[in-house]
């Protein structure tokens, strides 16, 4: 199995940026497509961004488009996400996830999960 451990999260203010990190283990990490994932409390968990096996093709949800990046360096078993100009609305759980289908990536089927780092975003 592919075992995610997200980090990075914190507590950071309006306009703030943060990079948020997922390293992957095993061999077969580059035979993923790599997604992230968010869950406030009380809410249902939503799509945030997802990058293909190799990159660079990369999907955002629209409401971090623009100011969300995602990224990912097989060598290193690691992807990013890295978040500017935060919002309140941003606070929530982040989740990573591998997928072995390189389709339809805004699907919450993916194969393996990670147990989430928190953000929270003052106003």
């Amino acid at each position: 199995q592919v075992q995610l451990v997200e980090s990075g999260g914190g507590l950071v203010q309006f306009g703030d940026s943060l990079r948020l990190y997922c390293a992957g283990s095993g061999r077969t990490f580059s035979n993923y497509a790599m997604g992230w994932f968010r869950q406030a409390p009380g809410k249902e968990r939503e799509f945030v961004a997802a990058i293909t096996r190799s990159g660079p093709y990369t999907i955002y949800a629209d409401s971090v488009k623009g100011r969300f990046t995602i990224s990912r360096d097989n060598a290193k078993n690691t992807v990013y996400l890295q978040m500017n100009s935060l919002k309140p609305e941003d606070t929530a759980v982040y989740y990573c996830a591998a997928r072995v289908d390189s389709t339809l990536l805004r699907s919450g089927k993916y194969d393996y999960w990670g147990q989430g780092t928190l953000v929270t975003v003052s106003s």
